[in-house]
């Protein structure tokens, strides 16, 4: 195991497939070292400025030692950047749905990746039954939240998972969420069509969850989205306008 030396007393330890980096206590709020840590890939370095990840990281309150969930993986670009920044004390538990994986190969080779990270376990329940461990400080999803408005699945998924959420945070356990804008007022049937969905229903279903809103950002959000076009249409893809809300379990 390989150190740095700072005059810090205490160190801020983030996790690295090489070893440690250390990032001095002086600067808690410093997510430099996490996203160089050699754990994350060039193609990951290469979304970090469009996704604004210091600033998620940030507004999530990621800390060494915590308990994370990373709820709907994807690719696992944020798996990585919490296995970095929770370091050796901490967990990750990286949630992708077995229907995702049914649907398409590389979200199960996604899993098994981040599986393999030393500090992160892997779970693959079904989407209306997620099986996080109890006594999580964070539960994170970005641009996912919307899936679980899709049509194949129950309409009471959202309320079946955030209620998982709830059960799984500690008292005073952050819950983030970030997705794409839909227009204001849009009803739940574009999480299907177009991807996104009305913050405020977000807002609406994560309170009837027992959660309270801790704050919101609009660090993603771009005036240049008309939010209605599909996120995965060539003219908006990549730069969607999106929000950041965090909730916490009171307690």
């Amino acid at each position: 195991m390989r150190r740095s030396l700072f005059m810090a007393a205490v160190a801020v330890v983030a996790l690295s497939s090489a070893g440690w980096t250390v990032v001095p206590a002086s600067d808690p709020r410093s997510y430099a070292a996490v996203l160089a840590d050699p754990v994350r890939t060039e193609a990951d370095r290469a979304r970090d400025e469009a996704r604004h990840a210091a600033e998620t990281l940030d507004f999530a309150g990621v800390r060494p030692g915590d308990k994370v969930a990373d709820m709907i993986i994807g690719g696992g670009y944020f798996t990585r950047i919490f296995s970095a920044a929770v370091g050796p004390e901490g967990r990750v538990t990286a949630w992708q749905p077995a229907e995702f994986i049914a649907f398409q190969a590389s979200y199960g080779d996604a899993l098994t990746a981040a599986d393999a990270l030393p500090n992160v376990d892997a779970i693959r329940s079904p989407i209306g039954a997620p099986e996080f461990p109890a006594g999580l400080d964070l539960i994170f999803t970005a641009q996912n939240y919307h899936d679980l408005h899709l049509q194949p699945f129950p309409t009471d998924t959202a309320a079946k998972v955030n209620a998982a959420v709830f059960a799984a945070l500690k008292p005073g356990g952050r819950y983030v969420i970030v997705d794409h804008h839909a227009a204001a007022g849009s009803d739940l049937s574009v999480a299907h069509t177009l991807h996104r969905i009305d913050i405020e229903a977000v807002k609406r279903e994560a309170a009837a969850a027992g959660f309270v809103l801790d704050g919101e950002s609009d660090v993603l959000a771009s005036a240049a989205d008309p939010r209605t076009a599909n996120v995965f249409d060539g003219s908006i893809r990549g730069r969607t306008s999106q929000f950041m809300l965090r909730f916490k379990k009171p307690g």
